[in-house]
């Protein structure tokens, strides 16, 4: 008798043999500066020991955590066992791989303006590579406050850290600095802290990450575009009404206010983020996926965004309101916060494209604290059909073909469609085409900082920032600062929490003749 065929489990699963990676990292050496601190807790090292877990991690791979905290080598495994623990997304822990990851974490004390300290951190690096076989190659991970970035730079630079020559190793050594955002405050303060870091690195060697662009959606949209032949010839301003792009977040700025107010939504979103979104969904098709020519196609999308004009963007602030059935307070109401701040906790805005491809379309683009759900997604909403010869037929909420590219929290894509409602009369219907991925792959995605900091071990830069990238986004930023200042002061807060934000925003696309989509 034949045997029924069974059902691949996930470690059959013959898409698997896809993610294998083309080549594996050098071995190598990581410092963590501010490794005590909440980055590293969530993300940093969960990050690092999934890709342990799945055996993308290099030989000999070391971590050298750096911060103030007086720590021992061994508190520092114990805290980042609990942290693996609370925040991995792989559940429960592998103590086996742990206990193999664990054997190369270390622990220097040391406060980050002071010499010594890094001759020490030196030292340190030296016998690492000597008893680990790293090689001599070095990824600086800042993941401090921004105040720090400079500092800590000087410091690697003065006590020669980064330089090859100074490591007794190989020829071939490599150093690389991974810098988390916000990279500045301005262009003035960008443009400075790219000055610093090319005293000590090359350009080449600057990482700055941003973690969207390490989601599958974000890095998907590539493959949406480029690799399918039905969407590329009508990805342009002859088939697509409007963009929409959404970071929206249920939280508020989680006892984040002393910063928060010195940044707000448009320095902490829109600079970065959304940026990042606008530029991948309406490049041109690079020649190739090489590093350098994605991110070239990237800023010129940025260098065609038409000046922004002061009817084009509204700026809200949250105060009192429900969120998931809790009741929630005000901005100004939170935690160092000014009783009368008018910083923006809320951003929408129109913006134009103006090259060959994206002439008059226009792109919204929002991003708030404290709105209804948590929801980032880049919605194209394609023009209607020139003509539909079913004037006698019923329609059920038709609505235009649109292509949804979610990014958080469910990742995946769906398309809506016009379909026949089944019956023996002619009735319509929109319909939705989805996909995600984790029904697709049968894995769970990657967490964006497992993706990112793979590809600084490799070498590939192509989802981080360039410094002309950062320049040319914090140019459009400062101009809409620049114009908000000669403003009165706005009547915060404009818009309840628990609420898709300020009326003003949804008069900015209406006067069009659109609606934001609900996601």
């Amino acid at each position: 008798m034949a045997q029924a065929p069974t059902t691949p489990t996930l470690e059959q699963n013959p898409l698997r043999e896809w993610l294998i990676l083309p080549r594996s990292p050098d071995p190598s050496a990581m410092v963590i500066f501010g490794a005590s601190g909440d980055l590293t807790a969530r993300k940093l090292m969960p990050a690092l020991y999934n890709l342990a877990l799945n055996r993308y991690l290099p030989s000999g791979f070391t971590v050298v955590g750096a911060a103030v905290t007086p720590w021992s080598d061994e508190d520092f495994r114990k805290n980042m066992l609990d942290a693996v623990t609370k925040y991995s997304r792989t559940q429960p822990v592998d103590h086996q791989v742990w206990s193999s990851f664990a054997e190369g974490l270390f622990y220097l004390p040391m406060s980050f303006d002071d010499g010594e300290a890094y001759a020490r951190l030196g030292a340190c690096l030296e016998k690492i590579d000597r008893e680990r076989g790293t090689g001599g190659n070095r990824v600086f991970y800042l993941a401090t406050l921004p105040d720090f970035f400079p500092v800590i730079i000087k410091q690697i630079g003065a006590a020669k850290l980064h330089l090859e020559s100074q490591r007794g190793t190989t020829a071939g050594a490599w150093s690389r600095v991974i810098v988390e955002k916000p990279f500045g405050h301005d262009l003035p303060s960008a443009r400075e802290l790219n000055d610093v870091l090319h005293t000590v690195f090359r350009e080449p060697e600057v990482y700055r990450i941003d973690h969207y662009l390490g989601k599958e959606t974000v890095q998907n949209t590539f493959v949406f575009r480029f690799a399918n032949g039905i969407f590329e010839p009508i990805w342009n301003r002859r088939y697509v009404d409007h963009v929409q792009i959404t970071v929206a977040e249920d939280i508020g700025i989680e006892r984040r206010g002393a910063y928060y107010e010195k940044a707000g939504a448009l320095r902490d979103i829109v600079q970065n983020h959304l940026m990042q979104l606008l530029s991948i969904t309406a490049m041109e098709p690079p020649v190739n996926f090489d590093a350098e020519t994605v991110r070239d196609e990237k800023v010129k999308v940025l260098k065609s965004i038409r000046p922004v004009l002061e009817q084009d963007v509204v700026r809200g602030q949250y105060g009192p309101g429900w969120v998931a059935g809790q009741p929630v307070k005000g901005y100004r109401e939170e935690e160092h916060v000014a009783p009368d701040s008018i910083v923006e906790t809320y951003v929408a805005m129109r913006l134009f494209v103006d090259n060959w491809r994206w002439a008059e379309t226009p792109f919204y683009l929002r991003t708030g604290k404290r709105l209804p759900s948590r929801a980032s997604e880049i919605a194209i909403q394609f023009k209607s059909a020139p003509h539909l010869p079913f004037q006698k037929t019923a329609v059920v909420g038709l609505t235009p073909n649109v292509l949804v590219m979610r990014i958080q929290p469910h990742e995946g894509t769906s398309l809506k469609i016009a379909a026949k409602i089944p019956g023996p009369v002619m009735r319509m219907r929109t319909v939705n085409m989805d996909f995600f991925y984790g029904s697709s792959f049968l894995i769970e995605s990657p967490d964006a900082y497992e993706r990112l900091i793979l590809d600084c071990m490799l070498g590939d830069p192509t989802l981080f920032a360039r410094e002309d990238e950062v320049e040319r986004a914090w140019g459009l930023v400062d101009q809409i600062e620049a114009m908000w200042a000669k403003q009165p002061p706005p009547r915060f807060p404009n818009y309840a929490a628990g609420t898709w934000g300020p009326e003003e925003a949804d008069a900015l696309i209406e006067r069009d003749g659109r609606r934001w989509r609900r996601p």
